[in-house]
């Protein structure tokens, strides 16, 4: 099939190749011509683990293309895939101002039938408002040409969205009209031989269905988070509590992780905008609201322990951080608890020397040079200078550490652990004041510091 595709970031790109993988020819198109410039010397923009080999293997074969011209693209193919972003508007809904200037655009080029798939995450009703802007177009236009308008939502985790896209679970597409079921059988015939996982639904529930998805995740962790708080308090340890309901074949272990709060670019906004979208038509979604509320409460933890520590003075102190992205396999910093951290520890006179092994040109993005941030080239020497650590994102390379090295390099023996990635009673042992998510470390629990938590105490 020949395939457009409105939109080369992280959706875009990755179903685009994919597609072009399996033998579809694809054109990928976008208004950032510096983008297409360097996807066209095969330079990936984003960090996706295979991504990059995949795409140029089958650019070189003459299967996956990118342009600007997009009356060019409107012409190539029969399908035209919309997957560009919807960011959060200022009260929190999905702008959909790109998705309606694409179906614009659309509309402007078409000279014959098109099938239009909302790729993008969408708001319900977002299909109507497509076919609503296409017939729009075409009446100025004094055309009379037929379309259809289908979700296709995306399911497609950061760091290992090649290997979703390939062997995801479902492949849902929202439709009544025959024609597009073909379409999207013949375009999605390559993923769905080992067994059935085309499942068709009407495009309103195709739309929430994507939402719901991301929410149910989302309350997942909020939940868990919300435990371990109540943990600490009762002298509790999460991680025991985590194996105990985990192995309930109800509940399971996936999302259960305790930690410093989820970001990225889908969970955070997609609640807010699920919850705005209820507001919409005058229903109160507290448990949405209590879930966005919680996470960001949650992010706030790593500095309130870090400020425990030295007893609410962080002014000149120098904290390690390790972990920029908001989970690893990727560079996004989206709604990262790590800016949170570096942010609350600037306003309060702290420095920050910080390493990601993917995330250091992102975070030189937003943040650009300033005197209290440091970016390393290697993990440890992070620790040059340092008054504590903390660990914002679990990356492999941070699980196994020689903590009498580590004990050596900080000025004082402090760990403020975000990810839950080390036994608390071996960190202890070792001499270091631990702060874990959830793993009995309470504010509220002076009376029972350990003696390395007494020792700092009387030296900070």
């Amino acid at each position: 099939m020949k395939i457009t595709i409105f939109g080369s970031g992280y959706v875009g790109l990755v179903t685009g190749t994919c597609l072009a993988d399996v033998g579809h020819d694809v054109m990928c198109v976008d208004v950032d011509e510096d983008k297409i410039a360097r996807l066209n010397n095969g330079e990936v923009p984003i960090y996706e683990p295979g991504l990059e080999p995949m795409l140029k293997q089958n650019m070189e074969a003459g299967r996956l293309q990118f342009t600007t011209d997009a009356a060019k693209a409107v012409k190539y193919g029969k399908l035209q895939f919309i997957a560009v972003g919807t960011p959060p508007d200022e009260d929190g809904s999905a702008d959909l101002k790109y998705v309606l200037k694409v179906a614009e655009t659309i509309a402007t080029h078409m000279d014959e039938y098109k099938i239009i798939v909302d790729k993008s995450t969408v708001p319900v009703g977002t299909a109507d408002k497509v076919s609503a802007t296409v017939r729009a177009t075409l009446k100025e236009r004094g055309a009379d040409i037929d379309f259809d308008v289908c979700s296709n939502p995306e399911f497609l985790k950061e760091g290992a969205a090649v290997e979703d896209f390939s062997k995801g679970a479902r492949i849902i597409v929202g439709t009544d009209a025959e024609p597009v079921k073909k379409a999207m059988r013949e375009c999605y015939a390559p993923y769905n031989r080992n067994r059935e996982k085309l499942m068709f639904m009407d495009v309103r529930s195709a739309e929430l269905t994507k939402y719901a998805a991301n929410a149910m995740l989302a309350t997942k962790i909020s939940f868990m988070n919300e435990v371990a708080n109540l943990a600490e308090n009762l002298g509790a340890d999460i991680e025991q509590v985590r194996h105990g309901i985990g192995s309930d074949p109800r509940i399971g272990y996936h999302f259960i992780y305790p930690g410093c709060g989820y970001g990225g670019s889908c969970f955070p906004k997609d609640v807010q905008a699920l919850a705005r979208t209820a507001g919409s038509v005058g229903y109160d979604a507290e448990l949405l609201n209590a879930v966005e509320a919680v996470n960001k409460r949650q992010k706030g933890k790593l500095f309130q322990k870090l400020s425990q520590a030295f007893d609410g003075d962080l002014k000149g102190k120098t904290v390690a951080l390790w972990g920029l992205a908001f989970k690893p396999n990727t560079d996004d910093m989206r709604e990262a608890p790590s800016r949170t951290l570096m942010e609350a520890l600037w306003e309060a006179g702290a420095k920050v020397q910080a390493y990601d092994p993917e995330a250091a040109t992102e975070c030189r993005r937003i943040y650009g040079e300033r005197n209290d941030l440091v970016i390393t080239e290697k993990r440890d020497d992070t620790l040059e200078g340092a008054d504590a650590l903390v660990i914002c994102t679990e990356w492999k390379m941070f699980r196994a550490i020689d903590f009498d090295h580590l004990k050596q390099k900080l000025s004082t023996p402090v760990i403020v652990d975000g990810r839950n990635l080390f036994d608390p009673e071996t960190v202890k042992s070792a001499g270091f004041l631990y702060y874990a998510m959830g793993r009995g470390d309470s504010l509220k629990r002076d009376d029972t510091l350990t003696q390395s938590e007494s020792s700092l105490k009387r030296t900070a």
